[in-house]
């Protein structure tokens, strides 16, 4: 299969840097922004990427259409792009790139095979492409060696199979651990300095878990801007896990802090804007604070 031009739905943080790299690669890639964002539009710009006015155009002209959105958008982009093929009759190959449980990604895909289209499963490790580096790009389904041309337009792309929902299910493993671990390190820090602990609990990690401790201090400030989107991601690990007949209960609650980290103030920010001059410790004590706060029956 040859690609030339490949849509990206939505060029955020993740789909503008990876349209970013494909146009880099001299790939003409485009994106529909009807409905989205002023910050959307503006990382749309800051890529490069050309943007067509309706879902119709943009199935019509790309080759390739690379779904890359939050988790709980899924369905409905989806949705969105098969009814653009079935008004159109384009013959366009629909990756569906998010962090999605393997059995949803197995209902999604008639949705599209039924309106025309062609569909391949792909999860994406790592985060967005800078200079120098790629995130995975795990491909699976009977399409996945199409998708795995995009490996000459500087994306490290790896085919797992031609089993619809292995890629999901390796992102669903790989997400579990860490981002698990970012909400399980949050919670006990947290309950630290509630306790009034964190100077003898970081003194312990210091001397028995110092590549834990190295790890909490370079990821923990960057999760406040992601958490809320994060949410339906551990929702979706959950699913994953109950669908394979284990408890769900616990990205349950991983969910659950993740949606109380999105309900503070640091929740408001975003990846390229958040205070970088705020420490790990910092991060730490306004997170327990607002649990503090809440306690007190302060909305704040």
């Amino acid at each position: 299969m040859d690609i030339n031009t490949v849509a990206i739905l939505s060029p955020g943080d993740m789909g503008h840097a990876v349209g970013q790299r494909l146009r880099e690669h001299e790939l003409d890639v485009i994106t529909c922004l009807a409905g989205r964002s002023g910050r959307t539009r503006n990382l749309a710009e800051k890529a490069g990427i050309r943007a067509v006015p309706t879902m119709e155009e943009l199935v019509e002209r790309s080759d390739l259409v690379m779904s890359m959105t939050v988790s709980a958008a899924v369905p409905l982009v989806c949705q969105q792009v098969a009814d653009a093929l079935t008004v159109t009759g384009a013959d366009t190959l629909f990756a569906e790139c998010n962090a999605i449980s393997p059995q949803l990604v197995r209902e999604l895909e008639p949705v599209i095979t039924g309106s025309g289209g062609r569909f391949v499963d792909v999860s994406i490790i790592g985060g967005p492409p800078r200079p120098g580096y790629s995130p995975h790009f795990y491909a699976s389904g009977e399409n996945a060696a199409d998708f795995e041309s995009l490996g000459a337009f500087g994306l490290d792309v790896l085919r797992l199979g031609n089993e619809t929902g292995q890629a999901s299910g390796i992102k669903m493993c790989y997400a579990a651990m860490t981002k698990g671990s970012w909400a399980l390190y949050t919670q006990l820090l947290m309950a630290a300095e509630l306790m009034g602990l964190t100077e003898p609990l970081l003194a312990e990690f210091q001397s028995g878990q110092r590549a834990v401790l190295e790890r909490m201090q370079r990821t923990i400030p960057t999760v406040p801007p992601r958490s809320r989107r994060w949410v339906s991601e551990m929702e979706e690990i959950r699913d994953t896990f109950a669908q394979l007949g284990m408890t769900p209960q616990l990205f349950e609650g991983v969910a659950e802090m993740y949606r109380f980290i999105g309900d503070t103030p640091l929740g408001d920010e975003f990846p390229e804007s958040r205070d970088r001059d705020r420490t790990f410790t910092e991060t730490i004590e306004q997170l327990a604070q607002h649990v503090a706060a809440r306690d007190d029956g302060d909305p704040a």
